[in-house]
C-alpha cells in the first residue's frame, strides 16, 4: 500500500475496527503471531493462505503505523526485524476468539480446523489471559 489507509469519517466503531485491522491479510498476520508464534517476515509468508509479498509488507506496514505491530532488529540477524503484537494488538484477542467460535459454529467443511475451538471450549479465559500475555 503506497498510500496510508483512510478511516472512515463516520465515528462508527465498527468502521474504526475494520479500518484499523480488519481485513483478511492483516488479520491473518495477527493470528500468525498470536496463536501460531511467528515473528518474522518469512515465517508470515509460510502461512497457510499464501499472502503475495507485497501484500505482506504492506500489511506490515499498516499493523506497525497504527501501533498493533512493533517492528524490531532481529539479535541474531541485524539484516532482519522480528515482528510483536503490542497491548494494542494483544487486544484482539477477544475478537480472535469470537471468531474462532463463531467459525466452529457455521464452517461444516470436513477439513476445518478445531483444535484451538477445543482450547477455547475447555478453558476460554485461560486461553485469553495467554493470548494477550503475548
Amino acid at each position: 500500500m503506497s498510500k496510508e489507509i483512510k478511516k472512515r469519517e463516520t465515528g462508527c466503531p465498527i468502521a474504526f475496527g475494520l479500518d484499523t485491522f480488519g481485513d483478511r491479510w492483516s488479520l491473518l498476520v495477527i493470528r500468525e503471531i498470536m496463536l501460531r508464534g511467528k515473528r518474522t517476515y518469512s515465517e508470515f509468508l509460510e502461512a497457510d493462505e499464501g499472502i503475495a509479498t507485497n501484500i505482506l509488507i504492506a500489511r506490515l506496514k499498516h499493523l506497525e503505523a497504527e501501533g498493533i505491530l512493533l517492528k524490531s532488529r532481529d539479535p541474531e540477524n541485524r539484516r532482519a526485524f522480528i515482528y510483536a503484537l503490542t497491548q494494542k494488538g494483544r487486544d484482539l484477542a477477544p475478537i480472535l476468539i469470537e471468531i474462532i467460535i463463531w467459525s466452529g459454529l457455521h464452517d461444516d467443511r470436513p477439513y476445518a480446523l478445531r483444535n484451538v475451538l477445543e482450547k477455547i471450549n475447555a478453558d476460554r479465559e485461560g486461553f485469553e489471559a495467554a493470548l494477550k500475555a503475548g
